[in-house]
């Protein structure tokens, strides 16, 4: 895999948004209007810079998936962070529905454990690329990287036909929330061995 550089945000925000484009989860993040598309590529920009902030943005060697990463304990108050958090409300969420999005994401926040981890927060590949090894191929890098680096890592989805999927590389669900839609929560200890 590659460590993604500035000039591949574009091409990053494009396999994201074509990739959870139906993703139930960012659907209910993101305001349903008419400008839905334009507020789930602002979400992935949003999302994209702080990976790129605190954490690290990973292509696939064909540049067809890609995978960001966060590190929660290098997070800390920026101006610029906190300049994309406010971008994030008024490009995706709505103001209407920031404090519906918060709520969210402090149930989330509150099932993680107080160490340093690797949180994947999004895995996507071209559509027109999917079913052909390359999401599997990602991933098992990025467990590898997460292995190197000590830490267990931790993922949500709402996608539950990618359930049995996360399990064939050692991923456990660990808790799910109920949004109106579950969310499944799932882990992999650092130790557990590559397949």
């Amino acid at each position: 895999m590659i460590k993604a550089e500035k000039n591949h945000k574009s091409h990053v925000i494009e396999i994201l948004t074509s990739s959870f484009d139906d993703n139930q989860s960012v659907n209910y993040i993101v305001k349903q209007d008419i400008k839905r598309k334009e507020r789930i590529r602002a979400l992935m920009d949003y999302s994209f810079e702080i990976c790129f902030m605190y954490g690290a943005v990973y292509l696939s060697d064909d540049k067809k998936g890609c995978a960001l990463v966060l590190y929660p304990d290098k997070k800390k108050f920026s101006l610029k962070a906190t300049w994309e958090d406010i971008k994030l409300v008024l490009n995706a969420i709505g103001i209407s529905r920031a404090g519906k999005a918060m709520s969210r994401e402090s149930a989330i926040k509150s099932n993680y454990p107080q160490v340093p981890l690797y949180y994947l927060w999004f895995l996507g590949v071209q559509r027109s690329d999917q079913n052909k090894g390359i999401g599997s191929k990602l991933l098992n890098e990025i467990i590898l990287d997460s292995q190197q680096q000590h830490k267990p890592i931790y993922l949500e989805t709402s996608t539950i036909k990618n359930i049995p999927w996360y399990q064939k590389f050692g991923f456990e669900i660990y808790n799910e929330l109920d949004f109106g839609y579950k969310l499944f929560m799932l882990r992999r200890g650092a130790e557990v061995p590559i397949i």
